[in-house]
């Protein structure tokens, strides 16, 4: 889909006026970068970042049946989710290939907010239709009239908080409140590997908030740093990481949907020498034989080498395995190394 053809977000305007350059991603015109990538992951990494996630699918699912309907319908037990909580969760073809990767929200013991990937919308919204059937359930889509937007590093809590939010919310907890007269969700969850805030309200809300949340000091940052600070924490990408030929222990999720043992290649880190990055599609070596092929990787800034996802046969997977990656034809040493690459120090 070209930019001329896909949906706006309701701060396109916003980010236009910033300078945003913008790409296509799932289906919406999204901001890449509003000026250097790598000052926007640094300001995620040391401050806080401010991201425009209003492309997300966002669904609502309410009823006497709903927990028993979302223990059906997605891998995991939502009943089991108390009150105010999250649990990330799969959307699971019946061979166990995954659909989608989500996050299941729990607003009260009869309602439940259910986030997946923007270029899944379709599917999931199909899926959770069919898998409806025999339950007393309503299924909301509110995927175009939610704003989204995340704060992200460790002044976020300030910034929020700044704003008069509550932010004595836990990790993958959520809280309703008011923003401006406005209803709004306040959940501590995100996709960088930093302490944050992911808020939902109403599409005629968003500009307002971003606009505060810029002027209380976070920095408006793309999708470029998103992707390298996501890949920093070993944190997966549906259309890489994931897909419908993937289950979910080949990608290291059997916590999230037992269903036995990997069946094929697994997913693993990988750290690399030098400067030069190894790209989706890259051939993983062993001994100059193919082993594998990188799902995402790129020098990392915050530790100033490459890093690299990929899936690799399973008798060459072991932590301090010696591989190297196909750069366009040279072999660069890389080692499987523990995910995440990054993780933050706790306070």
């Amino acid at each position: 889909m070209s930019d001329s053809t896909s949906r706006s977000t309701p701060l396109e305007a916003v980010h236009e006026a910033a300078g945003a350059s913008f790409t296509d991603f799932g289906g919406w015109r999204m901001p890449v970068r509003y000026g250097s990538d790598l000052a926007e992951h640094e300001a995620v990494r040391t401050a806080a970042g401010l991201f425009d996630l209003s492309h997300m699918a966002e669904f609502r699912v309410t009823g006497p049946q709903a927990a028993a309907f979302l223990d059906a319908a997605l891998a995991g037990t939502a009943s089991a989710i108390a009150n105010g909580r999250a649990k990330y969760s799969l959307l699971l073809a019946p061979d166990g290939g995954i659909l989608d990767d989500l996050v299941v929200y729990r607003l009260a013991d009869d309602e439940y907010w259910v986030v997946a990937n923007a270029g899944n919308h379709d599917v999931v919204a199909g899926e959770l239709t069919a898998r409806s059937a025999g339950f007393d359930v309503t299924i909301g889509d509110e995927t175009l009239t939610c704003g989204l937007v995340a704060v992200q590093g460790p002044d976020a809590q300030r910034i929020v908080a700044s704003l008069g939010l509550p932010t004595d919310v836990r990790y993958y907890g959520i809280a309703r409140t008011e923003y401006c007269g406005r209803p709004i969700l306040v959940a501590r969850t995100g996709y960088t590997g930093e302490d944050g805030f992911e808020l939902y309200l109403d599409t005629p809300g968003a500009e307002g908030l971003w606009n505060e949340l810029v002027s209380a000091g976070a920095l408006p940052c793309g999708l470029a740093a998103r992707d390298t600070l996501r890949l920093e924490a070993g944190m997966p990408l549906y259309g890489h990481e994931l897909s419908r030929d993937v289950k979910p222990a080949d990608a290291g999720l059997g916590r999230v949907a037992d269903l036995g043992t990997p069946g094929g290649r697994v997913l693993v880190g990988l750290a690399a020498e030098g400067r030069r990055a190894g790209r989706e599609g890259y051939a993983i070596l062993r001994d100059g034989e193919p082993v594998g092929v990188i799902t995402s990787g790129a020098l990392s800034p915050t530790l100033g080498h490459p890093i690299a996802l990929g899936y690799v046969d399973a008798d060459v997977s072991a932590l301090g395995t010696e591989l190297a990656l196909d750069v366009r034809g040279t072999a660069i040493p890389a080692t499987v190394v523990p995910l995440p690459f990054y993780a933050r120090k706790k306070a």
